[in-house]
């Protein structure tokens, strides 16, 4: 009986270590189904005179903007800015206490004083707002060009000679000091509505217009997705108008919003690349050429249709909202100077390190010089079929048995193979056990990854090591093991006696369970090979995956699978004897190294506090197991309820550790030494791409021990900054270590299961080049050399 105890304790061990990770990546799926940031916090800016910006937010119901969290800040032309907000809601928050919140609507009004001559004003806005769920939006932040008012016109509508003769000239407030730069005259972004529908956003400056008939768009179908302008009789209405370089014409004065469903052969979240094509004038002033812009645009899961219906999709013949009159197409029904001057968000997003639920949009302006290269589709990993995508498996799980994250386990197996000393029959059912073990972990782990994928989540391999509380839990277990190995506790007892300890000479319980931490610690490593693999199995059908799953699980049990069938192996082990105890004793010391890296990974995810949280977790494990070891070795009956009570009380700091707030974000750019890095977000890779500059980018996270091997071995070194010196490269450096979502988009894009990422773009725009995840420092030299031809 007690055996049978014995055993099922065993095996509901192993159930909760895997059960651990659902929970979380279920609230993690509730988060990303929250809407996009830009819908539910409409942001808007008027100069309503040239002293004088208001800054609006329409807040949707159901959420709400933190007053101490919203600022704007000037240029240079607009000195001595000041911003005043109204008095908000009190309200008591679980992250920052007593703070006042706003719902519904919010105006902020800049005043400060215009440089001579000053057309427009740069706004840098920041706010950050949560959902009365209790989830939250990290910090936003966004860039806005406000015009202003003309000079001449600042203190009334005054018709004089400037306005051409032309009443509506005067109203639409056409620039006195010359034209702007086309970036500025015409701002255009695209923004995700759902998993089925593009919103186009096209801002012309007051005082200029687009063509309507010049409008093109076109989203790449790399994948999988389709996407056109409608035609011109469904776009939304615009205004007749006299031109004198096409005649009669229509176009668009003021802000316009174009739906553009989109088909889609896949469910699953995905992203493109929006190409849009314009061409506009400044009002009785000079016409710009033809200009195309690129959107990169990312999309939540949707429902697979033919772009004119379906779920979440909009026909093309679709209803669009009627313009408010703050954005009427008619010249007539513009505002006038003193409350005019509306502008648009640039996509120009700051990345956080914070999970943000909703897809983000980034829009770079690009101008094509005829000696630029066309801009490809990004770069993709090869995805082999399904018979090489299992042999890469079975070689990547092979060689995850030499991994720095997979070594204490294997420490531990070999340790309880070298004490076995028992027949051949014995020996096999150990190694089908463990087996068993690693092949049941791995679909488990699997089966989830994919499920959250098809739930449109692109998550990818160790993607469960972003959660404080999963590595919170992984620590203590690996705490745990360490103090059993260590003497101070054990689940049956002795190494001697009848039984054995759970990572000792267990029966299959033990053997089960070892194999699922074998899984459960491969998941922060990618070995040479799994990368391939793990393409197919995420972008693959599901039987496919799942075999892919249980190739790698079977490769990384493979050792002891021919250790337990071979006898001749298993008699190459050291013998029996003394010295176990001792090794025993030793091998605590990987386990306490594995904790003690879990718990740093924990303290750059949540801070100090959630360490200190943890510790007390530690302290309370470490009293229950010695007070559960004293009831059962002879002691007082009364340590066994204690050792219960204890382990009880451990959901207190746990659930506090699970609580806690994201850091706030830091510089975004670093020093590392004399290698100078840059903190990798869309924007600052299209702007540095669009200046034709050689980038190199490491997708990294302080988690996956693959990406940590490869910065001491290669970014650390001398040859590497030589080389970008060399190249003239900027390096840029992803932060994937907490869930990012423009992260994840660019790694779903390139077709990647997981960090490490390494891309190189070349010089002058075209296709990047994929390094292999293994590195080299003469792989990285030759690459960035390539990239400088």
């Amino acid at each position: 009986m007690t055996g049978l105890l014995s055993r099922l304790r065993h095996w509901l061990a192993a159930a909760l270590l895997l059960a651990a990770l659902s929970p979380v990546a279920a609230q993690q799926a509730q988060e990303f189904e929250l809407p996009p940031v830009d819908q539910v916090f409409v942001l808007s800016a008027q100069a309503t005179a040239r002293d004088r910006i208001e800054v609006r937010w329409k807040i949707a119901d159901g959420f709400y903007l933190y007053r101490h969290r919203t600022s704007v800040k000037t240029g240079s032309n607009f000195e001595g800015a000041r911003l005043a907000l109204p008095d908000g809601e009190k309200h008591h928050d679980q992250f920052f206490g007593e703070v006042q919140t706003y719902r519904q609507r919010l105006v902020g009004v800049l005043t400060g004083t215009p440089a001579a001559g000053a057309t427009g004003v740069a706004l840098t806005v920041k706010y950050q707002g949560c959902a009365d769920a209790g989830v939250c939006y990290p910090p936003q932040t966004r860039t806005l060009t406000v015009p202003l008012p003309a000079e001449a016109d600042a203190s009334g509508l005054g018709f004089g000679p400037d306005a051409g003769g032309n009443p509506f000239a005067a109203l639409r407030g056409t620039p006195q000091d010359g034209p702007l730069p086309p970036e500025q005259a015409f701002t255009s972004e695209a923004i995700a509505l759902d998993g089925n529908t593009l919103l186009l956003r096209l801002t012309p400056a007051r005082g200029y217009y687009i063509y309507r008939d010049k409008l093109s768009a076109q989203l790449d179908a790399g994948a999988g997705l389709t996407a056109r302008l409608p035609p011109a009789a469904r776009l939304p209405k615009a205004t007749p108008y006299r031109d004198e370089h096409f005649g009669n014409v229509a176009v668009y004065f003021d802000q316009v919003e174009i739906r553009l469903p989109v088909a889609r052969t896949s469910p699953r979240a995905a992203s493109g690349t929006l190409t849009v094509g314009l061409q506009g004038c400044q009002d009785n002033g000079i016409c710009y050429p033809p200009m195309r812009r690129t959107l990169a645009v990312s999309l939540p899961t949707g429902a697979v249709n033919d772009g004119n219906g379906g779920s979440g999709a909009t026909a093309l013949n679709a209803a669009l909202p009627a313009p408010s009159p703050a954005s009427a197409t008619a010249p007539e029904a513009a505002s006038p100077p003193a409350a005019a001057a509306s502008a648009s968000v640039d996509a120009a997003q700051a990345s956080a390190p914070e999970a943000a639920p909703a897809p983000e949009v980034f829009a770079t302006h690009e101008a094509l010089p005829a000696a630029m290269p066309e801009r490809t589709a990004p770069p993709q990993r090869t995805v082999p079929g399904l018979a090489l995508a299992l042999l890469l498996a079975l070689a990547g799980g092979l060689i995850l048995n030499l991994m720095p994250c997979v070594l204490p386990v294997l420490s531990l197996k070999a340790l309880a193979v070298a004490q076995s000393g028992e027949n051949t029959a014995k020996a096999r059912r150990h190694a089908l056990a463990y087996t068993a073990g690693v092949l049941l972990s791995m679909l488990a782990l699997g089966a989830l990854a994919l499920a959250l994928r098809h739930a449109g989540l692109a998550l990818g391999w160790g993607f469960q090591l972003q959660q404080p509380l999963v590595l919170a839990l992984l620590a203590l277990v690996m705490f745990g093991l360490g103090l059993n190995l260590s003497g101070l506790w054990q689940a049956n007892v002795t190494l001697g006696g009848r039984g054995a300890a759970l990572l000792g000479r267990s029966g299959a319980g033990g053997d089960f369970f070892t194999g699922v931490l074998a899984v459960v610690l491969a998941t922060p490593c990618t070995a040479p090979y799994m990368g391939a693999a793990l393409a197919y199995a995420f972008i693959g059908p599901t039987a496919g995956a799942l075999l892919v799953f249980l190739a790698l699980g079977l490769g990384l049990a493979l050792p002891f699978l021919l250790i337990g069938f071979i006898p001749a192996l298993a008699r190459r082990l050291p013998k029996p004897g003394a010295w176990m105890e001792t090794l025993k004793q030793f091998l605590a010391f990987p386990l306490y190294a594995t904790a003690a890296w879990l718990v740093w990974v924990l303290a750059r995810l949540r801070g100090a506090d959630a360490v200190g949280l943890w510790l007390v977790a530690a302290i309370g494990l470490a009293l229950a197991a010695w007070a559960w070891t004293r009831a059962r070795s002879g002691g007082a009956r009364a340590w066994q309820p204690v050792a219960v009570l204890v382990l009880l009380a451990l959901g207190w700091p746990l659930a506090r550790l699970h609580a806690l707030p994201r850091p706030q974000p830091v510089a975004t750019a670093a020093q590392d030494g004399d290698l100078a890095t840059v903190a990798w977000s869309p924007q600052a890779l299209a702007d540095l791409r669009a200046q034709g500059r050689i980038v190199f980018v490491n997708m990294t996270a302080d988690w996956c021990v693959t990406c940590k091997a490869n910065e001491r071995a290669v970014f650390a070194a001398t040859d590497f900054r030589d080389a970008l010196r060399a190249a003239n490269a900027v390096y840029m450096v992803g932060d994937y270590t907490d869930v990012d979502p423009a992260i994840t988009a660019y790694l779903q894009a390139h077709r990647a299961v997981g960090v490490p990422l390494y891309v190189v773009y070349p010089r002058g725009g075209g296709e990047g080049e994929i390094l292999p995840t293994l590195l080299t420092p003469g792989t990285v030299t030759a690459a960035l050399g390539r990239a400088a031809r």
